[in-house]
């Protein structure tokens, strides 16, 4: 008998997509986004996910989801993927962000993809794209964001 300590057995796509669902901590940033993690995949590093966006929440004078809104949903997403593509090992905060806008959001449904091109050791470089319910392209972003195992993000 050997006194080294098993690797942890990765997760599949189903069991961290179940640890999503049944999280009873979900961040309240992400609460207020109307959050909700719809599938993800290790072998591409990508998430696709869902905001219920809120009139009475989001939304600017001009009755459209105000813009910051939308960069987080982006944010969200491209973090998320960040999760999946660490096998739920790492969080990964971003450094970087930048957004390009194609079209005013309107409140309800939306969705996001969210993506890790490069998983590096210090550096995660990421993409998002967010559409409305008809599937029309909202926004674009690109990240670069910081792996950071979990218990040293806790400490």
């Amino acid at each position: 008998m050997t006194d080294v300590a098993a690797e942890p057995e990765a997760l599949t796509d189903e069991a961290i997509l179940a640890r999503f669902h049944r999280t009873k901590n979900q961040p309240t940033g992400s609460q207020t986004l109307g959050f909700h993690i719809l599938s993800v995949s290790q072998a591409t590093k990508s998430v696709e996910v869902e905001f219920d966006a809120k009139a009475e929440l989001l939304l600017n004078p001009m009755r459209q989801i105000q813009g910051g809104y939308l960069c987080a949903m982006l944010d969200e997403a491209m973090s998320v993927a960040c999760m999946v593509a660490s096998g739920m090992t790492h969080v990964a905060p971003t450094a970087e962000m930048k957004t390009s806008f194609f079209r005013p959001g309107a409140p309800g449904k939306l969705r996001a993809i969210g993506r890790v091109v490069k998983w590096g050791r210090t550096i995660a470089f990421t993409e998002g794209e967010l559409y409305d319910a008809e599937g029309r392209l909202l926004a674009k972003a690109t990240g670069t964001a910081v792996p950071t195992p979990f218990q040293q993000y806790k400490k």
